[in-house]
């Protein structure tokens, strides 16, 4: 399913951050279809502008340029940070600083909506033997886990004070295809992460709401009732690659801390 199947909605400019990222190299053709322009925005090289692209290569962690960057826009998707665990002084320039110029962005300009890349390790420090909700209490399992905490009590704080909505999305493991028998349970496809995306731009009312990115899969750990009026249907499922990889991996050694706790592998990085 495309774009144009999840919606008739169409934006005159949005906003992605982390555009040069594996998720938002994914998001970015896939945006594009559904507003007149695509600023795009990121550190690392973004290629050539394509047709109805405004490439604007702005560090998180520089105040003005993030803010000149919200101006004109409709709505934010916001990938943009490091992604995986790191020493908490590689973290905090574009995790936390950066999203707060994000959002002061949006304050100063009028932007209304927007989306944050949020992570399933917000939540890392509960047993993977739990199903939890977006209602539970956040159990970071590293740095970058308490960053992107820190993304979503920014986003309540400015949709108490100053009416910006977000929907967070704490995003599973969005790959071509699941790889271990954790992502049985966390896998995102790419088709649902456009429709998680699409659903949480589009929703008519969301002030602030999380919602955990996964597909339609059987093994899960995560209850996305709370989230159901942002809309999101996923289609996909890991349960075609279950044989294959249950193969590759027939044993789980339940005493490692890998497979008690959700985060997997981030329970165990560090120190730096």
């Amino acid at each position: 399913m495309t774009t144009a199947d999840t919606t008739t909605l169409r934006w005159k400019r949005l906003l992605l951050t982390g555009a040069a990222g594996g998720l938002g190299r994914v998001l970015r053709p896939r945006l594009k279809a559904c507003c007149d322009v695509l600023r795009v925005s990121d550190i690392a090289d973004l290629g050539e502008a394509a047709p109805g692209e405004e490439l604007q290569p702005v560090p998180l962690q520089d105040k003005a340029g993030v803010l000149s960057l919200l101006a004109g826009v409709d709505a934010v998707v916001h990938l943009g940070g490091v992604s995986t665990e790191h020493a908490f002084e590689d973290i905090l320039p574009a995790n936390i600083v950066g999203t707060y110029h994000v959002y002061e962005g949006a304050r100063i300009h009028g932007v209304k909506r927007i989306v944050f890349a949020s992570s399933n390790h917000v939540t890392g420090f509960h047993k993977q033997s739990q199903t939890i909700s977006p209602r539970d209490p956040v159990r970071p399992d590293g740095y970058y886990g308490l960053s992107k905490a820190f993304g979503e009590n920014l986003a309540q704080f400015y949709w108490d004070r100053h009416g910006i909505e977000t929907v967070s999305l704490r995003i599973g493991s969005s790959f071509p295809e699941p790889v271990d028998r954790r992502m049985l349970a966390t896998w995102l496809s790419y088709d649902d992460l456009e429709r998680l995306v699409i659903a949480a731009l589009s929703a008519p009312v969301v002030e602030h709401s999380v919602i955990f990115g996964m597909s339609d899969n059987p093994l899960s750990w995560w209850d996305n009732t709370p989230a159901r009026h942002i809309g999101y249907r996923p289609q996909d499922s890991s349960a075609p690659f279950r044989a294959a990889i249950e193969a590759r991996q027939q044993q789980i050694d339940p005493k490692n801390p890998v497979a008690i706790y959700q985060g997997g592998g981030f329970v165990t990085k560090g120190p730096y």
